[in-house]
């Protein structure tokens, strides 16, 4: 005696009750997965090729449904497509609206595969788009960096360790120092990118399928180099997600930390560097106050990028094989860490465009400090005396000059040769600021000399 079902769900022939209301809001996706309608849909298109090309479609069949899902990609970019949240996915809202469409051709679209491969299909599909696009946001921030270092080329800063001035350094060297981090976090994507473009399509649930299917063919359709190696793992894995979202960590934090250098220099007791006023607020009490909301915005949601990467660490952690309902808690995360990124991304490309440095405050910052101390011990090394004698040499001087309220470049030759007997009048060449940073000739350092050759290469590898 056949049972009449008491569903009217794509699954629910073994089932007699329909799903609870309460159930059925907690475990629908469509409202955060239906970003991912493009990327169902082009699968799917690739998917019915397939069954037409190895016989499990008929080409008038193929045809309609190209057409079905064609008309219901127009109707969602164009805002009339209803999402059905009984429905509780994209896959099953398009699937839905196409078999209301096509009929019986409708309903064999989804021969030969499951929503376990559909919708890692789909996740790796979206990460190839959207880490393409975060690398030409990198590349549009190096700009911003690269045209900086260029137009203040001959700028001298104070570099830091510890937050206190260490060394005399190019302006232009500690920005381009930001280019190479940026530049790793391309590579980083360039290189999630290969473990990314995998086909898991043709899995099935997690077994494979006994239909004679062609998983190259869609391979070859949809820009994949290869195809998964074992459907079980296919399924599960969610390893090129964690190495995205690990990858936009760093990109997040390597903004911060740039955020927090601005926040610092816009500062009164640094004042290095101004912000144009459109990146900038007021504040609603103290008339004067111009904030660098934007740095200290970027700053604050490394706290979410990170978080986000916990948290799909947390979801994979003790998930048995294959696919568990667990792996619906993957999308969000990282749909908010790509919206994360690339609006922090943009935003700081367009403020690199609104910064003004203060060159003469700027310079006069490298005068105090002791900032030439190490050229003075490299001087003495030079004279042949070992560094460690040269060092405590330095150090003494140093103790000296506290005591008394002077610095290095307040000595006189009498004064400085006191320390060393080798000291001699040309030691005054290297306790200038321009000096010491002319002086750092080797390959990565900051002399004009140095950094020239990296800045053009930069320009040409930005095509600037």
């Amino acid at each position: 005696m056949k049972t009449k079902t008491g569903t009217d769900k794509p699954w629910g022939g073994r089932f007699t009750e329909k799903t609870a209301t309460s159930a059925e809001t907690f475990s629908a996706s469509i409202h955060f997965d239906k970003r991912l309608y493009r990327y169902d849909i082009a699968g799917s298109m690739a998917h019915a090729k397939m069954l037409a090309k190895v016989g499990l479609l008929n080409s008038a069949e193929l045809e309609q449904i190209l057409g079905g899902l064609t008309e219901i990609e127009s109707e969602i970019e164009n805002n009339t497509f209803v999402f059905r949240p009984e429905l509780e996915d994209i896959h099953m809202n398009i699937e839905k609206v196409l078999v209301e469409k096509t009929g019986q051709a409708g309903e064999k679209l989804h021969t030969a595969r499951s929503r376990n491969d559909q919708v890692a299909l789909d996740m790796r599909l979206y990460l190839r788009h959207e880490s393409q696009h975060l690398i030409t946001l990198l590349s549009d921030l190096q700009k911003g960096f690269v045209i900086l270092a260029r137009e203040y080329l001959g700028v001298i800063m104070p570099g830091y360790t510890h937050l206190q001035r260490a060394q005399p350094v190019l302006l232009a060297h500690h920005l381009l120092a930001y280019y190479e981090m940026f530049s790793r976090d391309k590579a980083r994507l360039s290189d999630c990118l290969k473990r990314i473009n995998i086909l898991p399509l043709g899995s099935g649930a997690l077994a494979g399928t006994s239909l004679p299917i062609d998983r190259d063919f869609v391979a070859r359709e949809l820009g994949f180099s290869a195809v998964s190696a074992n459907s079980m793992d296919a399924v599960s894995d969610r390893d090129f997600m964690v190495e995205f979202l690990a990858a936009c960590g760093l990109i997040q934090i390597h903004l911060s930390r740039f955020s927090e250098e601005l926040v610092l220099w816009t500062s009164q007791e640094f004042n290095f560097v101004e912000i144009a006023d459109r990146f900038c607020t007021g504040s609603s009490i103290m008339p004067q106050k111009k904030n660098p909301d934007m740095p200290e915005l970027i700053r604050g949601k490394s706290g979410r990028v990170l978080g986000n990467l916990m948290a799909l660490l947390t979801v994979l952690k003790g998930l048995p094989m294959t696919y568990n309902r667990d792996l619906q808690e993957d999308k969000e995360p990282v749909f908010d860490t790509v919206d994360t990124v690339s609006q922090s991304l943009a935003v700081m490309a367009d403020l690199l465009s609104g910064l003004s440095f203060n060159r003469e405050i700027l310079g006069h910052a490298t005068e105090k400090g002791f900032m030439t101390a190490t050229d003075l011990a490299e001087y003495l090394v030079r004279k042949n005396i070992p560094f460690r004698q040269a060092h405590a040499i330095v150090g003494q001087a140093v103790a000296y000059c506290i005591a008394n309220a002077k610095d290095l470049t307040d000595l006189s030759l009498r004064d400085l040769q006191e320390f060393s007997g080798t000291i001699t009048e040309d030691v005054f060449d290297v306790l200038a600021g321009e000096g010491s940073v002319n002086s750092r000739k080797t390959a990565g350092g900051t002399a004009e000399s140095a950094v020239m050759p990296a800045l053009e290469k930069a320009e040409t590898d930005l095509g600037i």
